[in-house]
This record gives C-alpha cells, sequence and structure tokens, in this order.
C-alpha cells in the first residue's frame, strides 16, 4: 500500500476492499452465467429472454470494472483470476444448459446473493465512513433488487 491521505485508515481501507472483492467476485460470476444463458436460451421466449440477459450481462460489465477501480482507489490490488473469483464468489456455478425457465430462477438467486453481499460491504463502508464506497455499493444493491424484481415477474405464472 502506498501512503494515501483520504480520511479512511489503511485498516479502513483494506475491511471495505476486501468486501468490494467478494462483490466484484459475485458481479464477474454473475455476468459470466448471464452472458452464458444470453447464448444457450432457447423457448418461446427466447427474444424476450436472449435481449433482457444482453442487457444484464452489458450492464454488469460496466459494474465490475467500477467495483475494481473503487478497490484499486482504496489502494488495494483488486482480484482478476478465475480463481480468485471462485474462492471470493457466493454464486453458484450451473452445469449444463438448463431450461429457460430454470435460467430465469438461477438468475434470480444470482441477484438476490450479490444484494445481500452488497448489504454486508455497505455496513462495513459505512462503519468506516467511507461515503464513495456507500454510494457504489448502494448503487449495485439498488439495480440487483429491481433485476430481481423484473426476473421474478418474467418467471411468475
Amino acid at each position: 500500500m502506498h501512503n494515501i491521505d483520504i480520511g479512511i485508515s489503511q485498516e479502513d481501507r483494506t475491511a471495505i476492499a476486501q468486501q468490494l472483492k467478494k462483490l466484484l467476485a459475485d458481479s464477474y460470476s454473475l455476468y459470466l452465467q448471464t452472458h452464458n444463458f444470453h447464448w444457450n436460451v432457447t423457448g418461446p421466449m427466447f427474444n424476450q429472454l436472449h435481449l433482457m440477459f444482453e442487457g444484464h450481462y452489458t450492464e454488469l460489465a460496466t459494474a465490475v470494472d467500477d467495483i475494481a477501480e473503487r478497490i484499486r482507489s482504496l489502494d488495494v490490488a483488486a482480484p482478476g483470476t478465475y480463481s480468485e473469483f471462485a474462492r471470493l464468489s457466493s454464486i453458484d456455478e450451473v452445469a449444463g444448459v438448463p431450461s429457460s425457465a430454470d435460467m430465469i430462477a438461477t438468475l434470480t438467486k444470482g441477484h438476490e446473493q450479490v444484494v445481500k453481499t452488497c448489504r454486508a460491504a455497505l455496513r462495513v463502508a459505512q462503519e468506516a465512513d467511507d461515503e464513495s464506497s456507500a454510494a457504489l455499493i448502494s448503487d449495485r444493491m439498488r439495480i440487483h433488487e429491481k433485476t430481481a424484481w423484473m426476473l421474478r415477474a418474467v418467471g411468475s405464472d
């Protein structure tokens, strides 16, 4: 770490970055899962889901960059390998190609998990009076809550 003076102690920056690393890993894992489903979705809702998933993974691609850059601004190295993401992520991998209904359920669960990861990270950022990280995390939480709601609406009977 460098000697930076942004009003947040090194200890707090490290603790916040650890939470952001988990958020980055969950977000990247969800990005990969969403992109996979975009490529492989079939069925009567193909066009709607294909386009919806594309919007979701495009948004997530921007998000992972924002989260990684926030980690770097705290002067901590951002994770960037599959093995690191697998170790840090709370998102379960899916084997094979699930049905479109199972894709929706899996992505809903994934977005809900990211919301929980955000909540844990938000507490740490708020305790350290890190408004920049808290704002980023809060924005991510809002987006994932809305996305989960939309997926639940599509997947309901």
